[in-house]
């Protein structure tokens, strides 16, 4: 009996041993690099297929601002009521999921 308790103080005493907890950085950095490639435009610059699609999609909801990028899609921050959104559009009225 002395012989297996011994065994077994032997045992977890060597387990115990490679249970090290490794040093945790603590100077880790995180950079966020905002672009922004949607250029602002005039409101009135904003195609008329893009304002009906808008219209017919949120009626009553005013165009604020409106921003366009390389591709021709637009980037419209809208509010209807209280309520303030941003909806992407290409030049032809289409919606897209961004």
């Amino acid at each position: 009996m002395k012989k297996l308790i011994l065994s077994a103080v032997i045992l977890l005493g060597t387990m115990s041993i490679h249970a090290n907890v490794l040093p945790v950085s603590e100077d880790a950095k995180t950079t966020v690099v905002i672009q922004s490639e949607y250029t602002e435009v005039a409101v009135d610059a904003v195609p008329a297929a893009v304002k009906t699609a808008l219209q017919a999609a949120y009626p009553g909801a005013k165009l604020d601002k409106a921003f366009v990028n390389d591709k021709k899609e637009y980037k419209l921050e809208i509010s209807v009521g209280d309520q303030k959104a941003t909806v992407y559009s290409d030049v032809n009225g289409n919606w897209l999921k961004i």
